[in-house]
């Protein structure tokens, strides 16, 4: 990093560094210091405002895009985004769905949408570890609903860790419908959580057709850790606020991957 001539106002300088962070993902405090000539206490207060109001997040020695942290927006605040593209991708997801199946489905505000239509099928199974969607089932529908235990994630409405994981791994089921948190074709599909990444994977395991519902603001991120690859799955359902270069590169990413687009 080159150094900055006249010194920036507070604002000015946190508006820097999230360009900053834009183009190289990841800041130290020591190149910080020496881009904007103030002192380490200076920047680590910048951060520290900057990480409150969300924009980054803080790590030792500096600071990373939250695109590339393990950073997690709680249930609430994922309730309130994409609303009208959540809804699109379950109404074409409950299409994927027949009477009698066995599903297992992923903790996520799409997969709950997804579970507000179940209602209108019969003799399901539904395993799940979104207590949120276990009592939606629970209250609406006639679904045999199956909760994987584990550790509760506040804030995050489900049970994590491999206890759960465990749990999942006993059993066959027709179809998974998993959520994700980002996706890159370099890395794949990704969630900052490791014990969610787990589940993710006993699920895809236990599934004859594994189905992704991902709306388009989660491509071409990523997050800490990984569970699949476009390979790992059957069919990917997203939102047509896709660019049109990420459908072509869908499309020829894998020939035996079914992709819709609504």
């Amino acid at each position: 990093m080159e150094s900055t001539s006249p010194p920036l106002f507070a604002e000015e300088r946190r508006r820097s560094i999230l360009n900053l962070l834009e183009k190289q993902n990841k800041v130290y405090v020591p190149e910080l210091c020496e881009f904007f000539n103030v002192s380490p206490a200076t920047i680590r207060t910048d951060l520290r405002v900057l990480d409150n109001e969300g924009v980054l997040k803080r790590t030792h020695g500096g600071a990373v895009n939250l695109s590339k942290a393990a950073y997690e927006p709680t249930s609430d605040f994922k309730l309130s985004q994409k609303n009208a593209e959540k809804k699109r991708i379950a109404e074409y997801a409950i299409e994927l769905i027949k009477n009698g199946d066995t599903i297992t489905l992923d903790t996520g505000t799409t997969t709950l949408e997804l579970a507000k239509l179940l209602p209108s099928r019969h003799d399901l199974t539904v395993i799940t570890n979104d207590i949120a969607i276990a009592t939606y089932l629970e209250h609406n529908s006639s679904a045999s609903i199956i909760i994987l235990g584990g550790t509760m994630r506040r804030g995050f409405n489900c049970t994590a860790g491999s206890m759960a994981a465990k749990m999942m791994e006993q059993f066959n089921v027709d179809k998974a419908f998993i959520a994700s948190n980002a996706f890159s074709f370099e890395t794949g599909f990704s969630t900052p959580s490791e014990e969610q990444a787990e589940i993710k994977r006993a699920m895809i395991r236990s599934a004859s057709t594994v189905n992704v519902l991902i709306d388009s603001s989660k491509f071409n991120s990523s997050a800490f850790y990984k569970f699949a690859q476009l390979k790992d799955i059957d069919h990917l359902v997203t939102d047509n606020h896709l660019s049109s270069e990420d459908v072509g590169r869908l499309h020829s990413s894998h020939e035996t991957l079914k992709i819709a687009i609504v």
